[in-house]
C-alpha cells in the first residue's frame, strides 16, 4: 500500500515540475543558502584576483551581473564565509558606480554569514572588493614540502558543497547558474588553471597573468582554481593532463583512454557540450577522488596505479559532464540526481571501454560499500531524496546517493530494456540541459516519458520505495562477478586450514580482485595469518592506494604491528577522505588505537585539506565540525 506522504508527493509532482521547468520561474528555496534568487539573481561573475602565497589569500574584486526576477526593490543577498569585505559598489548601466551600504550578518557554523547589499531598483552590476581568510574552507594552501616537486607552493580549491562562498561572495546554491570570467595575478614562475576556457594555457606559458572564460552557466560550486608548478601534456585533440612536472607523464599514460571514454559517452547520451576535457592531477592532500569541475576534472594522484585499474574514477568525473554539470541537482537534498545518475553512466562507460567483467566487479564492490553505509546510517539518510534543513549538506554524501541511486536507474533499465532506457536518458539530458532540477522534476519527467508509456514495465519498479524509503527494495538489481567467485574459491582452502597460502594464485589479479580478497577476510583473522599473507604477497608495502587501504584496515582490526609504520606513512601522505576516515574510525574503537590515532593525526593534520580536518577532528573528538 502506498504511504500517504508518497501519494501526496506524487500527486503534486506535475504542478511542481511544470513551474520549475520554466526558466523564468524562481528556483526552489535552498536550505543551505542565504541568497534570494527568488527576487534577484546573479547571472555572471567576473573575478579579478591577486593570489598571495605569503598571506594565503585571494584579494581583489568580484563583479556580479544581476537581474531582478520580480519587479520592485530590495537587497541582493549573497552567501559568504569569513570574507573580508572592503567596499561594495553598484551600477545601473555598467559605467557609473556608486558606493552602496551592506550588512554582514551573524556567522552560522554551517552556512557562514549572509551578505545583504542595498542595491538600486534597476541595478545591473555589483562590484565587491574583498579578500579571503587564510583559513578559507574551500581553499588549501600547500607548502612546497607538501607537493611532488618540493620546490614551489600550491593552491587549489574544493567548492562542493557550499565552500565557494569562502572565496567568492556569490549566491552559493546549485539552483543558481551563472557564467564567469576571471583574471588571476600569480607569482610569475607559477601556472594557473581554472574550470574555464583558456586555450593559451595549453601552451604552458607562464607570465603571472591569466584570464579565463566559462561560457556555459554553472552553479558556484563548479568554479575552481589551482595555482602551482603545473605542466600540460595533451592526450588527444580535446583532452590533456595538467599536473606537476614529475607526475604529468605517468598520469597521461594512466588516463590515456579518456578520449575513448568520451566517444562512448557521446554515443550514448549526446554531444559533449563543454569544449575540452582536461584532467588536473593534484597533490595527494586533495580530499576527494575527483571533482567534476567543468572542462578540468580535479583528480587525486592515488588513482595512478600503473595498470589503469582505478580509471573508473575518470569515467565517473567525465560522466558528470552530463549528470551533474549539464543537469544539476537544485538542492543538496537532491544530490542523488548528480551522483546516482553519474554512477550509472560511469558503469556504462566502463562496460563499453573495459568490458562487462570489469564493470561487474566495480558494481559488486560498490554494493559492498553501500551496505557498509546502510549499516551505520539512520533511516532518514537511507532514502534518495533527503531532508537536510538545519544539517550540513555534507551529510548527503554517502553511498546512498551514489550506489543506491545508480541501482535505481539500473532497475529502470532492466524493466524497460536498455535501448528504451538509453533513449529516455538521452532525452532527459537534452530536455534539462543547463538547468538545475529537483527530485520532483525528474519524477514528473520519468512518469510522462517512461512510466506512463509502459504500465506493465513500470509495475516492476517501486519508484516511491526507491526514492522516499529507507534501504534498498527487495527486487533491486544484484550484480554478480565470476572473478570474485573465483577469488573466494581460492581463499577458502587456506582460511579453512586445508591449503598453504602459496596455493592462492594472485599473479593475474586486478586491483578489484585484491580489494575483494581482503574484504573477504574475517575481521578476526589473527596476527599469525596476517603475517602469512604479508610474507607471501608483500601487502604492507603495496603502493596501490586501494589495496593498501584494505590491508591497513584489516591490520588495525587484527592488531598487526608490522603494518604500523606503513599506516602512519599512509595517513600522513594521503589526504583523500574516503581512504583515511575509515582508518581513523577503526583506530578509535580501542584505547590503544585512540592514542595511536592522536599521535599520527598530530603529524598529518597540517597537510590535510580544511574539509578533511573538520571531518577527522569530528572523528577524534578534537574539534568542531567546521
Amino acid at each position: 500500500m502506498k504511504s500517504i506522504l508518497a501519494t501526496l508527493v506524487l500527486a503534486l509532482i506535475p504542478l511542481t515540475a511544470q513551474a520549475s521547468m520554466d526558466p523564468r520561474t524562481p528556483p526552489p528555496r535552498d536550505a543551505h543558502s542565504y541568497a534570494n534568487p527568488q527576487s534577484i539573481r546573479v547571472t555572471h561573475v567576473d573575478l579579478d584576483l591577486v593570489v598571495s602565497f605569503e598571506k594565503k589569500t585571494l584579494e581583489g574584486t568580484a563583479m556580479l551581473d544581476v537581474e531582478r526576477t520580480v519587479p520592485g526593490t530590495g537587497p541582493l543577498i549573497l552567501d559568504s564565509r569569513a570574507l573580508r569585505i572592503a567596499r561594495i559598489e553598484a551600477s545601473v548601466n555598467g559605467r557609473a558606480w556608486v558606493d552602496v551600504k551592506h550588512t554582514l550578518g551573524g556567522n552560522d557554523e554551517i552556512l557562514g554569514a549572509p551578505l545583504s547589499i542595498d542595491v538600486p531598483a534597476k541595478v545591473k552590476k555589483v562590484r565587491i572588493t574583498y579578500s579571503t581568510s587564510p583559513e578559507a574552507s574551500g581553499l588549501q594552501w600547500l607548502e612546497p614540502s607538501m607537493t611532488a616537486g618540493k620546490k614551489s607552493p600550491f593552491l587549489f580549491s574544493q567548492s562542493q558543497a557550499i565552500h565557494a562562498r569562502s572565496w567568492i561572495p556569490v549566491q552559493d546554491s546549485p539552483s543558481v547558474r551563472m557564467t564567469y570570467t576571471a583574471r588571476l595575478r600569480t607569482p610569475k614562475d607559477l601556472f594557473a588553471v581554472m574550470s574555464a576556457e583558456n586555450d593559451a594555457n595549453l601552451k604552458g606559458q607562464r607570465d603571472g597573468d591569466y584570464t579565463f572564460r566559462m561560457r556555459q552557466p554553472i552553479p558556484a560550486y563548479l568554479i575552481a582554481i589551482a595555482v602551482g608548478d603545473i605542466a600540460f601534456k595533451p592526450m588527444s585533440k580535446r583532452t590533456g593532463i595538467f599536473a606537476e612536472p614529475s607526475v604529468v607523464e605517468s598520469a597521461a599514460s594512466e588516463f590515456s583512454d579518456t578520449e575513448r571514454m568520451m566517444v562512448v559517452a557521446e554515443k550514448l547520451y549526446g554531444p559533449y557540450r563543454w569544449g575540452r576535457y582536461d584532467i588536473l592531477v593534484l597533490p595527494p592532500s586533495f580530499p576527494f577522488g575527483g571533482m567534476e569541475n567543468p572542462r578540468v576534472t580535479f583528480a587525486t594522484p592515488t588513482v595512478i596505479a600503473g595498470d589503469k585499474s582505478l580509471v573508473s574514477l575518470i569515467a565517473h568525473e567525465l560522466a558528470h559532464s552530463w549528470s551533474g554539470n549539464l543537469v544539476t541537482n537544485a538542492t543538496w537534498s537532491d544530490l542523488w540526481l548528480n551522483e546516482g545518475f553519474t554512477v550509472y553512466v560511469e558503469r556504462r562507460i566502463v562496460e563499453e571501454v573495459y568490458g562487462r567483467d570489469f564493470e561487474q566487479m566495480e558494481a559488486v564492490l560498490g554494493i559492498q560499500i553501500l551496505q557498509g553505509d546502510l549499516d551505520r546510517l539512520e533511516d532518514r539518510d537511507e532514502s534518495l531524496r533527503l531532508e537536510l534543513a538545519g544539517r550540513d549538506p555534507e551529510d548527503s554524501f554517502s553511498q546512498v546517493a551514489y550506489e543506491k541511486g545508480g541501482m535505481f536507474l539500473r532497475h529502470l533499465e532492466e524493466a524497460f530494456g536498455r535501448d528504451r532506457f538509453d533513449r529516455f536518458l538521452r532525452g532527459y539530458f537534452d530536455h534539462f540541459a543547463f538547468r538545475s532540477i529537483t527530485t520532483n522534476d525528474f519524477l514528473a519527467y520519468l512518469k510522462a516519458n517512461l512510466l506512463d508509456k509502459d504500465p506493465a514495465a513500470a509495475a516492476k519498479v517501486p519508484v516511491e520505495e526507491w526514492v522516499f524509503k529507507a534501504g534498498v527494495p527487495a527486487g533491486a538489481p544484484k550484480p554478480q562477478s565470476d572473478a570474485f567467485v573465483k577469488v573466494e574459491a581460492q581463499a577458502r582452502p587456506w582460511l579453512d586450514g586445508k591449503a598453504p597460502v602459496t596455493s592462492i594464485d594472485t599473479k593475474a589479479w586486478t586491483t578489484q580482485e585484491w580489494q575483494h580478497f581482503l574484504k573477504f577476510m574475517p575481521e578476526g583473522l589473527g596476527t599469525a595469518r596476517m603475517a602469512e599473507l604479508d610474507a607471501a604477497f608483500g601487502l604492507t608495502n603495496r603502493g596501490n592506494s586501494e589495496v593498501a587501504f584494505e590491508w591497513l584496515l584489516l591490520s588495525i582490526r587484527n592488531g598487526y604491528a608490522p603494518a604500523d609504520a606503513r599506516l602512519e606513512q599512509y595517513l600522513v601522505t594521503i589526504g583523500r577522505r574516503k581512504l583515511i576516515r575509515p582508518l581513523y574510525e577503526e583506530l578509535m574503537k580501542t584505547e590503544a588505537g585512540k592514542k595511536r590515532a592522536s599521535e599520527i593525526y598530530a603529524k598529518a593534520r597540517p597537510g590535510y585539506h580544511p574539509q578533511v580536518v573538520a571531518t577527522i577532528d569530528s572523528v577524534l573528538g578534537t574539534g568542531q565540525n567546521r
